[in-house]
């Protein structure tokens, strides 16, 4: 009775040791005798000592830091860029069976792929078209890791650094960009303002007596200011108005004679 017992017992304590509890964001890859045997779920699992093994591989997001990479664009300009991974894996059984370490595995390749890009492109494309080549290069590396079971969700160029020469170019650059722009700005506006005044003229001219209106306005505007002496053209019709108003009146002399 005593070793049924023992039995028993023994029997017990190695289902115990057996258990295995894997995570609701986690997988667990299987092997008998060192063969694969299958991916366990989430939940308590037995795993027998000796005759079988497991390692459990986190599904969540993970995040890949990739350090400053030297790198020469077309326009051999040096560059530094950095960049950061987000990625999953997609299939627990790939990422142990298929490649030896998948996070040092998609490190290294998320540096060879960042060089390679970016000496595809030129400068400017890699300044003003940063959404474009980190799809490129998410694209690159989620093709190349497909076989390890891993899914790239993003890639994002954290910084670019350029040498402290093109930073000057790059300056003076977008100083005369400006210039330029503000002297396009100001030509269109003498242009509008020009068209705006021509439209005036001949509306005024069109309508009779609106330039004489429009004289005695700008007469009484100007009127108010003493501190400057201004010379106005009056046109000949507004001074015809006037006629009569100003003539002088006639003085006679009669000459008084002397007595005697």
């Amino acid at each position: 009775m005593e070793t049924i017992y023992t039995v028993l017992f023994v029997v017990l304590m190695i289902i115990v040791s057996s258990i295995r509890q894997i995570n609701q964001y986690e997988k667990g890859v299987k092997f008998m005798f060192g063969k694969y045997r299958k991916t366990m779920n989430p939940g308590w699992r037995l795993v027998f000592p000796v005759i079988q093994s497991y390692e459990k591989i986190d599904l969540r997001v993970k995040a890949v830091d990739v350090p400053d990479q030297e790198a020469i664009t077309r326009d051999n300009i040096s560059v530094k860029v950095n960049a950061v991974i987000y990625y999953r894996v997609d299939a627990a059984e790939k990422a142990v069976l298929e490649v030896e370490n998948f996070f040092y595995a998609i490190s290294q390749l998320a540096q060879t792929t960042m060089r390679n890009v970016v000496g595809q492109v030129d400068l400017d494309e890699l300044l003003s078209a940063r959404d474009r080549v980190s799809e490129n290069i998410r694209s690159i590396i989620d093709t190349a890791s497909d076989p390890w079971g891993i899914k790239v969700s993003n890639v994002e160029l954290k910084d670019i650094t350029l040498p402290e020469e093109m930073k000057r170019v790059i300056g003076k650059q977008a100083e005369a960009e400006r210039e330029k722009r503000a002297i396009v700005i100001k030509a269109e506006g003498e242009v509008i303002a020009a068209t705006n005044m021509a439209k005036a003229a001949t509306m005024l001219a069109s309508s009779t007596g609106a330039l004489h209106l429009r004289t005695l306005q700008s007469i009484n505007d100007i009127s108010s200011d003493q501190s400057n002496t201004i010379v106005f053209a009056v046109p000949l019709e507004v001074l015809r108005a006037f006629e009569g108003f100003g003539k002088k009146e006639e003085v006679k002399v009669v000459e008084i004679p002397k007595r005697g």
